[in-house]
């Protein structure tokens, strides 16, 4: 059971970069999926999370507009598409699963990914 987010990497102010969030040995389709972000000597903050159950997608306020939560259900992957990158999403990016709702507690998600670096600087 392992969640594997990975497509970060270094792009320039007003860039586009996509993460992928994918899950092996069990399926996300039943699954809350967060997108969370942190930077050093701050916590862990939720940027985005879907939840098929509820059919909804929630968002953190500085990303309205400007990323996007999908899902490939055939790949067992879900994407955080972000565009119009601000240097302040400079951060380590980590999704996170939990049963059926979202949540904005960290603590309540209980399967998450390795994190993956996003930086955005000219």
């Amino acid at each position: 059971v392992q969640l594997q987010a990975f497509g970060g990497g270094l792009v320039q102010p007003g860039g586009s970069l996509r993460l992928s969030c994918a899950a092996s040995g069990f399926t996300l389709y039943n699954f809350a999926v967060g997108w969370f972000r942190q930077v050093p000597g701050k916590e862990r903050e939720g940027v985005a999370c879907n939840s098929r159950h509820e059919g909804s997608t929630y968002y953190l306020d500085s990303v309205k507009g400007r990323f996007t939560v999908s899902r490939d259900t055939a790949k067992n992957t879900v994407y955080l598409e972000m565009n119009s990158l601000e240097p302040e999403d400079t951060a380590v990016y980590y999704c996170a699963t939990r049963r059926n709702h979202c949540s904005r507690s960290v603590l309540e998600y209980d399967k998450w990914g390795q994190g993956t670096q996003v930086t955005v600087s000219s």
